[in-house]
């Protein structure tokens, strides 16, 4: 009697474990959990039970300690490492570091591989970048605000594909690339803002040992070696060096993606003659006296082939198949969780939209960055690229669906909260805290009308679109 619940435990276990693998498959799956932690982080940080719970973990500090017994040796590290740093600091680096890995192999192989094909998608992004901070900065020029410029510059490729998805073929595929290719070229192009805008005061002599570190690892690469390890090893050095240079620690995540060996340790003709030796082995083992399948030292092929078969496939693809999905269903969700959770009633004095001309307004220039600024500045810069002949419009592409697919570019939210983070610290602490809480409300907002405005005018445009066939 007893093994009939258990056995429906298990099966329930194993229907959810298929559910789960389907639900992580889906292109929109990130963008639903990451909303979902946006709203729980919210509740969190504004539920009276919750609140000061949420912000004491948060700032609960992290320490490795090692000392002598005397006590005339006392190392810390890191210093000054939070919960939430460590989220932004160290979980963050992994995240980029996929980014980097992405941004790579469309260089090498995607839609960034050839001039003609990066051109248009590049000089897209950069005007997705420029015309937002153009606005912020005329809102807020010459006001405490005005180093936020950067927050409204980056496009949140999870959130964009998951509507891109819910829209299905109401928008032309070779949108869907285009916005893509775009969001990887505005990743890279935030990537550099952050490196040479948001970091702190930078110890150069800390700086030129990381430096001596890269060098190394580039060595590494170039003498052939291509074992993980050694390079793990390294990114951990460096991401220690930059982490006390004054460059923010994420970019040693970037620099390292660009590191890795992208050539495998099997070419073409290794492989199968590797493949074809143990395959051999494998047949000639069948003859072995065993009760099992497979017998010993057939196992002992099946593992070869295996090893093999990683062996073939260069270490670029292996860290990001084996990364990304920690990434997309942990570190992010882990990093919405933290940095979503604003107070509203303690940044309510600011009102949301009310510009002060000492303050400026945080909200008024994210808001209107990413609802007008990105839309504006894809389409234009398009527009100009396609009439000077440097760039081709995306094949079957209207510009009424181009530009309801730019205003997807307005979804902000990861990029535009990290630089969020780092951004107004030249401020007193109540007032940087009160601008950060009302940057993250106002990317939060623009995120949404961004996408709720692209979606309603890609069926806008489609109906119109049909009407004229």
């Amino acid at each position: 009697m007893r093994l009939i619940p258990i056995y429906t435990w298990n099966k329930g276990i194993r229907n959810f474990d298929i559910r789960s693998k389907r639900f992580s498959k889906q292109p929109w799956a990130q963008g639903v959990i990451l909303l979902c932690c946006v709203l729980v982080a919210m509740l969190l940080a504004n539920l009276p039970f919750t609140s000061h719970l949420y912000h004491s973990f948060l700032e609960t500090t992290l320490t490795i300690h090692a000392g002598s017994p005397d006590g005339s040796i006392n190392i810390f590290f890191p210093r000054d490492m939070t919960v939430e740093k460590f989220i932004n600091d160290i979980l963050m680096v992994v995240f980029f570091f996929t980014v980097g890995l992405e941004i790579r192999r469309e260089i090498a192989y995607g839609e960034l591989s050839s001039p003609r094909k990066a051109l248009m998608p590049v000089i897209a992004a950069f005007g997705g970048v420029i015309a937002p901070a153009l606005i912020y900065t005329l809102i807020n020029h010459g006001t405490a605000a005005s180093s936020g410029w950067g927050i409204p510059t980056a496009t949140d490729i999870a959130f964009a594909v998951c509507i891109l998805s819910v829209l299905g073929d109401r928008v032309p595929v070779s949108l869907k690339v285009f916005l893509t290719a775009l969001a990887i070229a505005d990743d890279l192009i935030a990537i550099l803002v952050v490196a040479l805008f948001y970091g702190g005061t930078i110890k150069l002599g800390i700086l030129a040992i990381a430096f001596a570190v890269i060098v190394l690892t580039f060595l590494l690469r170039k003498l052939g070696e291509k074992n993980m390890f050694p390079y793990i090893l390294l990114a951990l050095v460096v991401w220690a060096l930059f982490y006390y240079s004054g460059i923010h620690a994420t970019m040693s995540g970037v620099v390292m993606a660009f590191l890795i060996p992208s050539s495998p340790r099997y070419n073409k003709s290794q492989f199968q003659h590797k493949w074809k030796k143990y395959s051999a082995r494998f047949e000639e083992f069948a003859d072995v006296p065993s009760n099992a399948f497979p017998n010993g030292p057939q196992r002992h092929c099946l593992k070869k082939l295996s090893a093999i078969g990683n062996g073939s496939m260069d270490m670029t693809y292996r860290l990001e198949t084996a990364l990304s999905p920690w990434v997309n269903f942990l570190i992010m969700p882990v990093f919405a969780l933290a940095n979503a959770g604003v107070e509203i009633a303690d940044v309510s004095y600011f009102n949301v939209f009310r510009y002060d001309p000492m303050l400026g307004s945080v909200s008024m220039g994210i808001f209107l960055g990413l609802l007008l600024g990105k839309p504006i500045g894809i389409t234009l810069f398009s527009w100009i690229a396609v009439k000077c002949k440097a760039g081709e419009m995306p094949s079957g592409a209207s510009w009424p669906m181009f530009f309801a697919v730019a205003c997807l570019g307005g979804i902000g939210f990861t990029m535009s909260i990290f630089v969020d983070t780092l951004s107004f610290g030249g401020q007193a602490p109540e007032v940087m805290n009160a601008m950060r809480d009302m940057g993250k409300i106002a990317v939060l907002l623009g995120s949404v009308s961004a996408g709720i405005l692209g979606s309603a005018l890609v069926n806008v445009a489609g109906k119109f679109e049909n009407r004229k066939k």
